[in-house]
């Protein structure tokens, strides 16, 4: 053991063990495994919030030049020095406090590859621990400083990223500072950190039921669900079919919903048993959800402080391939039942005071978070640090009644006005739009733009104005746009003169209706126009307004 530590050294030798403490024919019958430890349970925790990580990092990757980039929608680069401004044109402490970035150290003159940089070295580092299953304070530190550098000049954030950032920082704690070995026997997982995890699933789940209760007057009669799996963000194929479910099964839906999110996270404070209960609840509740709809990597990121519930012996069956795993487990049980575990070393006892200064911390960041849970104004998604360390969470505390949707559409005539105009639209690459198309299926993988329309869908276009900045960029062909397009019908043709943007009410269409039988998804009736038709002249001082940059003058 390496005293001067907080971690084990890589080359740490084990106690020897006498032969008769695990014989051979033990270990092929197997030996029952102790309960109240905790070292696979680090693992697994580890390996979960890597597949997090590497989703995230992948839709950064893919996704972040055309919305944030230098030809993005809200370039960041814009975004970083209206902070820099703001705090008195220095890029200093204040700076760093308003948006914690590593960005603000780097060059500016070539963001896309900044951004992208950042993106592959999360991508590198969460799959290294993904496929490895262990990791170290630094590499859990890194991840976590690299996705706060993404999501804080992203300007639109979503709760995930802040329970993912939550989440990223809890794992810092699980892990030896410098060892890589997936069992630092010096090192033990401890309890506070194990408990951190729990207490973010009591959290979301009280957070997310409690909006419920005090929001949408659907949940209190227990009629959320008629309207949900239709209206829901980015449904899925089986959402189509859990929407035409009978009245009465919709009803059950949402007593469950009440009963996991309100009363289940209880069962966390009762002992073990009861505990790993809501663990199984939890993930089963989140994997309906991840059945029925397209929710990012939310409900797969909800599901990581739910396996905290369960212990050692509880997740051993997951190691039954890894023998080593298993028999090491095994060994260090086998150790601390005979007396055999040595004392503990300087590194260990300063690990001590660091997991007791964790668990310090977040009871003392929890103090206004457990308040606005009790409050009657209550908040969702909020964090009330700029390190996003302790947050409130929540979901759906309003359902829409209306699945609404905005369809850009485009024209090669030079007067946009008259009968014999000939509209042709544009497809996204997941939501609603073709009503023949079927609903994709991408989950834990997500379409930010997508997204986003959704939310565009219920205002207006001057409360989301980056809708006309598309408007403009799809006028001029952009390709940094259209590679967020499902379908350009304008595709190896002249430029359009003309885009409008249609503003039509989505429906499921009837299980044996006449559209059903043509092989529609969808039927939709138009509400009117979401913003006119523009042209590149039209739009000349609208963007030199914003100061963004001419369509096609890139």
């Amino acid at each position: 053991y390496n005293p001067d530590s907080l971690s084990c050294a890589g080359a740490a030798v084990s106690l020897p063990l006498p032969q008769t403490v695990v014989s051979r024919s033990q270990r092929k019958v197997g030996v029952s495994l102790q309960t109240g430890t905790y070292w696979l349970t680090r693992i697994v925790l580890l390996r979960a919030i890597a597949f997090i990580y590497f989703v995230a990092f992948t839709v950064a990757y893919n996704q972040n030049k055309q919305l944030i980039g230098e030809k993005g929608l809200m370039p960041c680069k814009d975004y970083l020095r209206s902070v820099k401004r703001y705090v008195g044109g220095k890029i200093g402490f204040a700076a760093l406090a308003y948006t914690p970035s590593v960005l603000w150290f780097m060059d500016w003159n070539d963001m896309d590859a900044n951004l992208d940089g950042i993106a592959l070295a999360g991508m590198a580092l969460s799959g290294f621990v993904l496929i490895m299953g262990s990791a170290n304070m630094i590499i859990m530190g890194v991840l976590w400083i690299l996705y706060h550098s993404i999501v804080n000049v992203g300007q639109l954030c979503a709760g995930w990223e802040s329970q993912l950032l939550e989440s990223g920082f809890l794992g810092i704690f699980l892990c030896p500072l410098w060892s890589l070995s997936p069992m630092p026997r010096c090192c033990p997982p401890s309890l506070v950190s194990i408990w951190t995890f729990r207490w973010l699933i009591v959290r979301i789940m009280l957070g997310a039921g409690l909006i419920k209760i005090r929001g949408d007057r659907c949940w209190r009669e227990l009629t959320c669900m008629d309207y949900h799996y239709e209206t829901q963000p980015v449904p899925n194929p089986m959402s189509y079919y859990m929407h035409r479910s009978p009245w009465w099964f919709h009803r059950f839906e949402t007593l469950s919903n009440h009963f996991i999110e309100l009363v289940v996270p209880f069962f966390t404070f009762m002992g073990r048993r009861m505990c790993m209960l809501n663990g199984v609840l939890q993930i089963l509740f989140q994997v309906v959800l991840i059945i029925s709809g397209n929710l990012s990597f939310l409900n797969w990121l909800t599901i990581v402080p739910s396996l905290a519930c369960f212990d050692d012996a509880a997740l051993a069956f997951l190691f039954r391939r890894s023998g080593r795993a298993r028999q090491t487990l095994l060994q260090i049980q086998t150790e601390e039942a005979s007396g055999l575990k040595p004392p503990p070393s300087k590194g260990m006892l300063i690990r001590r005071v660091l997991n007791a200064s964790l668990g310090i911390l977040i009871a003392y960041l929890s103090v206004p978070v457990v308040m606005n849970l009790l409050s009657s104004r209550q908040m969702m998604n909020t964090s009330f640090d700029p390190l996003r360390i302790v947050n409130t969470y929540g979901a759906f505390g309003s359902v829409t009644k209306e699945r609404t949707e905005v369809v850009f559409q485009g024209t090669l005539s030079v007067n946009h006005t008259g009968e014999e105009v000939l509209w042709e639209e544009y497809e996204f690459l997941c939501k609603p739009g073709a009503l023949d198309r079927r609903p994709c299926l991408i989950s834990p993988y997500h379409y930010r733009l997508d997204w986003l329309m959704w939310f565009a869908a219920f205002q207006t276009y001057e409360q989301s104005e980056w809708v006309i900045h598309i408007a403009g960029r799809l006028l001029a062909n952009d390709s940094t746009i259209l590679s967020l397009m499902g379908h350009n019908p304008f595709q190896n043709r002249e430029k359009p003169r003309w885009i409008r943007g249609e503003h039509f009410r989505y429906k499921f269409t009837r299980s044996g209706s006449s559209s059903a039988g043509q092989g529609k998804w969808w039927v939709r009736k138009r509400i009117g126009p979401f913003f006119p038709p523009v042209n590149l002249d039209s739009l000349r001082s609208y963007f030199q307004s914003r100061s963004w940059p001419l369509p096609g003058s890139y």
